[in-house]
C-alpha cells in the first residue's frame, strides 16, 4: 500500500509541475494578457463607436444604427422602438455598426501595437551582428580538389593544399 501512495504522490507532483511549466510558458501568459486587454479595449472601442461615430452617422438619419433597415416587401411597418412589426426587412444598421467597431479595433491594434512592435523588431535585427553563412561545399568542389591532388601526386609535386582544407569558391 505504501508503494502505491508514494507512486501516486510523485505522479501528482509531476502532473502539477508539468501544469505549472505549461502555465509559465511565454505564449500562455501573453495570450492571457492579450485576452484581458482585448476585453477592456473592446469596451473603449464600443463607447467610441456609440458615442462619436454613430452620432456622426446620425447627421444623415437616426444616431441609433440599429434602426437602419431596408424592406423587401411593399409594406413595412415599424414600431416606435424601431422594430419591424409588419413586412420583411434586412437590418443592415447593426451590421454597419459592428463593421465600424471591427475596423476601428483593427486600426488601433495595428497602429498602436503591431506597427511599433515590428519597428522595434527591425531595429533589434539591424543592430544584431550579421552571421556569415557557411561556405557550402558541393560535390564538384570535392571532385576538383581530388583531381588537383592526383595531378600533383602524378607530377611528383606536393599537394596544393592541406588534405583537410577545401578550395575556396571563386
Amino acid at each position: 500500500m505504501s508503494t502505491q501512495g508514494a507512486g501516486s504522490t510523485s505522479d501528482s507532483q509531476g502532473v502539477i509541475a508539468g501544469f505549472k511549466q505549461f502555465l509559465m510558458r511565454g505564449n500562455v501568459m501573453e495570450l492571457a494578457v492579450a485576452v484581458v486587454i482585448g476585453a477592456a479595449f473592446t469596451n473603449i472601442v464600443n463607447a467610441v463607436v456609440k458615442g462619436v461615430i454613430n452620432p456622426l452617422i446620425g447627421i444623415f438619419g437616426s444616431k441609433n444604427l440599429d434602426k437602419y433597415h431596408s424592406c423587401f416587401s411593399d409594406v413595412c411597418t415599424t414600431s416606435p422602438e424601431g422594430e419591424v412589426t409588419e413586412g420583411v426587412a434586412i437590418l443592415w444598421g447593426p451590421v454597419l455598426s459592428a463593421t465600424l467597431t471591427f475596423v476601428m479595433t483593427a486600426a488601433v491594434v495595428y497602429f498602436a501595437m503591431v506597427l511599433p512592435m515590428n519597428r522595434l523588431r527591425e531595429r533589434q535585427t539591424a543592430q544584431a551582428p550579421v552571421e556569415e553563412a557557411p561556405v557550402e561545399v558541393t560535390e564538384v568542389d570535392l571532385l576538383t580538389q581530388i583531381r588537383d591532388e592526383l595531378v600533383a601526386q602524378r607530377n611528383g609535386s606536393a599537394p596544393s593544399a592541406d588534405p583537410g582544407t577545401l578550395p575556396t569558391q571563386k
